[in-house]
């Protein structure tokens, strides 16, 4: 098995779910007897997210990065959707891939036959192209998002409550709210882009493909792994 580097922490809550499905996807692949991916943690302190400092953020992460790639790392997975952000930064000072959270979602929305997508993040992952762009370049797909008062509403809920582990029902309806709405335009699909909201909101809530970003990434970490 190779051996890959997670950088998590924005937040612990979802780093969590990444750690456990790595876990329970290789053994379900490799059968008995139970067996260990090799996985070397960073775990940051999610103060950096929220002091927005993009310079700052992106030497956090390159230090981070060459950490897990000099201590054995073979790939690196970031745990989050927002932090992708660094990559076009990072990856051309380092020497080993970074797996990244659109590729694996575009895949999935391709093998649905999806074309036109819901995407809910936070401001960053709604309103700049580094998810939408790779969606769109890569695998010809279109993304909507909410309308601007929607959106400030989708970011202050993910920062000051998914983040921090409260999961309130108000917040899970405004939600399937905002995706019925978003249907009425034409969407075939919803990205649940922040790796929080798969937490909140399940794949029975809602009567259209909800696409786990943060499931289906660990799932194209295992395939890194065993390949």
């Amino acid at each position: 098995m190779k051996t890959l580097g997670m950088i998590g922490g924005t937040s612990w809550h979802s780093t969590i779910d990444y750690y456990r499905y790595i876990n329970q996807m290789v053994n379900e692949r490799l059968g008995d007897p139970p067996v260990n991916p090799p996985l070397l943690m960073y775990s940051l302190n999610i103060a950096l997210m929220r002091r927005n400092d993009w310079d700052e953020i992106n030497q956090s992460f390159l230090k981070i990065a060459l950490t897990l790639q000099h201590a054995g790392a073979d790939a690196l997975i970031i745990c989050a959707n927002t932090p992708h952000k660094v990559c076009p930064f990072i990856e051309t000072q380092l020497d080993i891939p970074i797996i990244h959270i659109a590729d694996a979602t575009g895949e999935e929305a391709k093998k649905l036959g999806l074309k036109n997508l819901a995407l809910f993040g936070t401001k960053p992952v709604m309103e700049e192209d580094f998810i939408s762009g790779n969606l769109k370049n890569k695998f010809d797909i279109q993304t909507q998002t909410p309308g601007p008062e929607a959106r400030v509403k989708v970011h202050k809920a993910i920062s000051t409550e998914l983040t921090v582990g409260v999961f309130k029902p108000e917040t899970k309806r405004f939600f399937l709210d905002e995706m019925s709405q978003l249907k009425t335009t034409g969407i075939d699909g919803v990205i649940l882009g922040c790796t929080e909201l798969p937490i909140l909101i399940k794949k029975e809530d809602f009567d259209l493909p909800l696409l786990d970003t943060t499931y289906l990434h660990a799932q194209k970490a295992v395939d890194f792994i065993l390949g």
